[in-house]
């Protein structure tokens, strides 16, 4: 049988064959394609005919062969699609849900105090975590020699330029800073965010953590405005109406003051996480600094404010029981799964 020959017999057989399943379709494939296959053997064969048959037999040859990779391509679409078919599947069962992820403590928590802010004209503002000098002390009135720097640790970044070495804010009160600036009063804005200070790591505390703080400015804002707005939020967050006002000291504020609200004694847990007071300390507030409002350009005869921050980790531990602060930062799936039922 000359070569001619052996191609027409060959595209006879291909156009007869057929595979009744994807075993088949494979056992064909290797008998016509595979390494050791009919056309492998055909074209080493055809290496050796003469000009004339490999001018005539050649197109075809490869014709031939493309035919045969589509019918192998072809069986074995559609016997899976036919396996797949005659499967035993019962359409009407119900399908199988994922696992459902939870929303981290922290997120609850400050999701939480932004709806309640939102709904008194709140916005929320944000800045970046790595600060200059400016933003995160000077104008906020901790000039390079005031002793208030010595009350937060700082995390220092090299500055690879030479030039003025920049931080790891402490505390969300520069996005405060940059928002006097960009924008002008009336404002209303509450900057939730991360913060890091360089504190020994225990259950208490952590050298990460989260703080939402609020700024109000416009004309005619009075320290008994500041009062109403915390009362309101210790209802809506806490639900409880009652709060206290004692003097404290910020650079930033003046005058200054911690605000408890007056959790009760109900139970042996409301006297262990008050001290036996009754009492809960929730955050520090005050009248923004005359000196806070020029450092931004904002007339201090024209405007007023106040502001006030709070830490998420404490209300968070406070909310859900969490014993140890570490516990927050983990990210142990057995830890986060308890709060599928907070979603």
């Amino acid at each position: 049988m000359n070569f001619s020959e052996r191609v027409e017999q060959l595209k006879a057989e291909l156009d007869k064959a057929t595979a009744k399943n994807l075993e088949e379709a494979e056992q064909l494939r290797i008998k016509y394609l595979g390494s050791k296959g009919v056309f492998k053997a055909l074209f080493n064969d055809f290496k050796s005919v003469s000009s004339e048959e490999k001018r005539a037999l050649g197109k075809p040859l490869n014709e031939l062969k493309s035919f045969a990779e589509e019918r192998v391509a072809q069986w074995k679409a559609e016997l899976s699609g036919a396996e797949v078919k005659h499967k035993d599947i019962d359409l009407t069962r119900p399908g199988m849900l994922g696992s459902l992820g939870a929303e981290h403590p922290i997120s609850i928590i400050k999701r939480e105090i932004i709806d309640i802010f939102h709904g008194i004209g709140f916005s929320v503002a944000e800045g970046p975590e790595i600060e200059d000098d400016w933003h995160n002390f000077s104008a906020l009135n901790f000039p390079p020699e005031h002793p208030a720097r010595d009350m937060q640790d700082t995390f220092f970044v090299k500055n690879p330029n030479g030039t003025e070495d920049y931080v790891l804010r402490t505390h969300t009160s520069s996005v405060q800073v940059r928002t006097m600036e960009s924008e002008k009063p009336p404002i209303r804005i509450i900057a939730p965010g991360r913060v890091f200070r360089n504190e020994a790591v225990s259950a208490r505390s952590h050298c990460i953590f989260h703080q939402i703080e609020g700024l109000y400015i416009d004309e005619g804002v009075t320290f008994a405005d500041m009062k109403q707005t915390l009362e309101y939020f210790a209802k809506e967050f806490f639900g409880k109406s009652k709060i206290r006002l004692r003097p404290s000291y910020f650079p930033f504020t003046e005058p200054s003051a911690e605000v408890d609200v007056y959790w009760g004694l109900e139970n042996e847990l409301d006297h262990r996480i008050t001290k036996g007071t009754g009492w809960l300390e929730v955050m520090g507030c005050g009248m923004v600094d005359p000196a806070v409002l020029e450092s931004s350009n904002i007339d201090p005869e024209k405007y007023s404010g106040f502001a006030f921050g709070m830490g998420l980790e404490r209300s968070a531990m406070q909310r859900f029981q969490i014993p140890d602060i570490r516990m927050i930062f983990e990210n142990d799936v057995r830890f986060l799964q308890q709060f599928r039922s907070a979603l």
